[in-house]
C-alpha cells in the first residue's frame, strides 16, 4: 500500500517543525554514527527512494556523486527539497518507490532512510546479492547455493 501522510497539511506542519526537517542530517542525533557506514559516492550514480527534503542527496552531491536521483511520494516533500536541497547533479522525482522501473545498474549506489518501513511489500524492489567482498572470502559462492538462498531467489521469480 502506498502511503503519503507527508502532503497532509496538518502532518506536513507538524514534521517540518521537527530539528531533522529544519537542520537537516546534523539535526538527526543517530546522522554521525550513520555516516560512518555509508558508502563512497565520488564517481557513484545515486538513488535516494523516499528522498524527503533532498538532506541525503545534496550529501552524495556534496561527496562527489556523478548523479544523485531523489525520488518521493510526496509533492510537499519535493517541494521543500527542490527549494532547500538542489544541485547541478541533482534531479527529483515524484513516484512510489514500488511503481520505479531502471535498467540494471542503472544505479550505483541506493539509500532509504526513514522510507523502506512504509511499503508492505519490498522483495520486488531489490535483488538480493552480497557485496563482493562477501564473494571473495572462501566458500562463499558455494553458500549461496544453499537451501535458503535458493528460496529467495526463487521467490524472486
Amino acid at each position: 500500500m502506498k502511503q503519503n501522510k507527508y502532503d497532509d497539511p496538518k502532518f506536513f506542519e507538524k514534521y517540518s517543525r521537527m530539528t531533522r526537517s529544519q537542520k537537516g542530517l546534523e539535526g538527526a542525533g543517530e546522522w554521525h554514527e550513520l555516516e560512518k557506514l555509508l558508502p563512497e559516492f565520488a564517481g557513484r550514480r545515486v538513488l535516494d527512494l523516499g528522498c524527503g527534503y533532498g538532506w541525503h542527496c545534496v550529501y552524495a552531491a556534496q561527496k562527489g556523486a556523478a548523479s544523485v536521483l531523489g525520488v518521493d511520494l510526496s509533492e510537499k516533500m519535493l517541494a521543500t527539497a527542490r527549494e532547500k536541497n538542489s544541485g547541478a547533479v541533482i534531479r527529483y522525482r515524484r513516484a512510489a518507490m514500488e511503481d520505479l522501473a531502471f535498467a540494471p545498474g542503472s544505479f550505483d549506489v541506493v539509500l532509504s532512510s526513514l522510507a523502506f518501513h512504509c511499503v508492505r511489500d519490498f522483495a520486488p524492489l531489490v535483488e538480493p546479492r552480497p557485496p563482493q567482498e562477501m564473494m571473495d572470502l572462501p566458500g562463499m559462492r558455494d553458500e549461496l547455493r544453499h537451501p535458503m538462498m535458493l528460496l529467495v531467489a526463487a521467490q524472486k521469480q
